[in-house]
This record gives structure tokens, C-alpha cells and sequence, in this order.
């Protein structure tokens, strides 16, 4: 067995496209994407505990420590598996809230994945990925850890190969309402379905992008700025946009003619997940 990282990354996702085909009868949608992790995200630090508290070391501003999705990760856990141990998790947040990068569910997932560890619980992937549903639907995908074809909402997912790419993300200054887009009476709900064989058509194309630019002119401008590069998009519902590049010279060249009033980051393409070889 490899000894335990100090450091547990949260790597960021990218949505490479999205597709909305279908509306459940609870008010949820139905979704096609490919997920895509990035070598860029959240760093988390566990400290085991013999009490069976979770705390945070340093709350989100903003965000109740109950609510948080590390701490709800963490007693989910706990819960299901009868640990009586608990942890103290600090996190170091590099991914926006709102920011369509999955930060929140990706922190959840190496919650998941660590203390699976850290307790000694032993669980498989696939168990891990049933309680990480329950915390939100882009969960499961970074328990998964894998590029990934999604589909109902985003919880079916398929391990699919994609050319290695590397990919200049920027960050507009807002804080998407998932809620909101999807409420939206804007938001096209019928797209036909397509076969995973087939996905490369639609890469680039995220049927969330109009709604999220219509609320957000400044996910407009950023995009359009983007697109003297190439293809750029919208990464699940926002804010974040994206333009990949075949190297990583070429992107931070882009990077570099960056206004001054936008932010932005490069990152490589990943296969597999930095932990994935926290669980069998």
C-alpha cells in the first residue's frame, strides 16, 4: 500500500459539452456531457480525530459550517459506516463558488475518498459513488475519477478516452444560481439525445450557455473574448469558460494577453484522478 498523501487535491472538472434532453417527473433534468478533470483545484488537509466531531478550520465565508459539502461529506460517512472517529478538514480553495468548475462537489468527493481511507473503511468506488449521489449529482463523477460520458443527471457515467489537451479556463467575477438557469423559461429542454460514439459532434456545445449569458453579460464578454482562440464555452451552468489548446506553450501564450480586468488559469487534461489509488 502507498503511504498516505499530506495533501488531497480536489481537481476541477470541465464540462465539454452539455446537452439538455429531457426534464424527470421531480422537477430534475435530464442531461448528456462529457466530464473532463483538470490538474487544478481545492487542496484539503484531514486531521483524524478519536471524538467523532467534523469540523472545518476554516469555514467558508458565507456558507454554514452544516451546510458545507466537505463537513455533509464527512458525516454522511460516518453515518452510513458507524465510525466513531471524525476529522478536522481544512481546505484551500482555488475554484469559485458558482463557477461551473464543480469546486464544492470535487471537495465532497476527496472528503469521501480520504476519510474512506484516513477511518479505514475500506469501501469500494462503487459504494463511494451511491453515497456521493446523495450529495449532489456532480458528485459521483469525481469519485468516478475518470473522463467520463454522463447521462440522466449526470449520475450514469461511462469511461470514455480523450486525446490529451490543454485547456485556458477564465473566471468572470459572478456567481452562477444553478436553480436559476435551470427555472429559466429560456432554457431549451428537448435536445435530442446522441450516442456516446457520436459525442465528439457536440463538443463545444452547452445548451445552458444562452441562459447564463442572458443573466451575466459578463460570462458573454469573457467568452467572447475567448473565442479569438477557438472554440470556447461554458463549463456546466457557469460562470467559467473555456478554450483548449493543443499545447501548453500555446495556451499560457493566450493567458498572457489576458486583460488586466479578467482571471483566468491554465490546466492539463487528466485521465484519472490524483487519488485514484485511494480506493480500489
Amino acid at each position: 500500500m502507498k503511504p498516505l498523501p499530506r495533501d488531497y487535491p480536489a481537481p476541477a472538472k470541465l464540462n465539454l459539452f452539455l446537452r439538455v434532453v429531457g426534464r424527470r417527473t421531480d422537477g430534475y433534468h435530464l442531461l448528456q456531457t462529457v466530464f473532463r478533470l483538470l490538474d487544478y483545484g481545492d487542496i484539503l488537509n484531514f486531521e483524524v480525530t478519536e471524538a467523532p466531531t467534523i469540523t472545518l478550520a476554516r469555514p467558508l465565508p458565507g456558507v454554514p459550517e452544516d451546510r458545507d459539502l466537505c463537513v455533509r461529506a464527512a458525516r454522511l460517512l460516518q453515518q452510513r459506516s458507524g465510525c466513531r472517529r471524525g476529522a478536522r478538514i481544512a481546505v484551500e480553495k482555488k475554484l469559485p463558488l458558482g463557477g461551473g468548475l464543480g469546486g464544492g462537489s470535487s471537495d465532497a468527493a476527496t472528503t469521501l475518498l480520504a476519510l474512506n481511507r484516513l477511518w479505514g473503511m475500506g469501501w469500494s468506488r462503487q459504494r463511494l459513488q451511491d453515497l456521493a449521489l446523495e450529495l449532489g449529482a456532480d458528485v459521483p463523477v469525481f469519485v468516478f475519477g475518470q473522463a467520463a460520458f454522463g447521462e440522466g443527471i449526470g449520475e450514469r457515467l461511462t469511461a470514455i478516452d480523450l486525446p490529451p489537451a490543454w485547456y485556458l479556463v477564465l473566471m468572470p467575477p459572478v456567481a452562477v444560481a444553478t436553480r436559476e438557469v435551470f427555472a429559466s423559461p429560456a432554457l431549451t429542454r428537448n435536445a435530442l439525445p446522441i450516442r456516446i460514439a457520436a459525442f465528439s459532434r457536440s463538443l463545444g456545445r452547452n445548451d445552458l450557455e444562452p441562459v447564463v449569458c442572458g443573466l451575466h453579460p459578463e460570462v458573454e464578454q469573457h467568452l467572447a473574448w475567448l473565442r479569438q482562440f477557438g472554440p470556447a464555452a461554458l463549463t456546466g451552468s457557469g460562470a467559467c469558460v473555456y478554450c483548449p489548446f493543443a499545447t501548453e506553450g500555446e495556451a499560457r501564450e493566450a493567458l498572457a494577453r489576458l486583460p488586466k480586468t479578467m482571471a483566468g488559469f491554465v490546466a492539463q487534461g487528466l485521465d484519472r484522478h490524483p487519488l485514484w489509488d485511494l480506493t480500489d
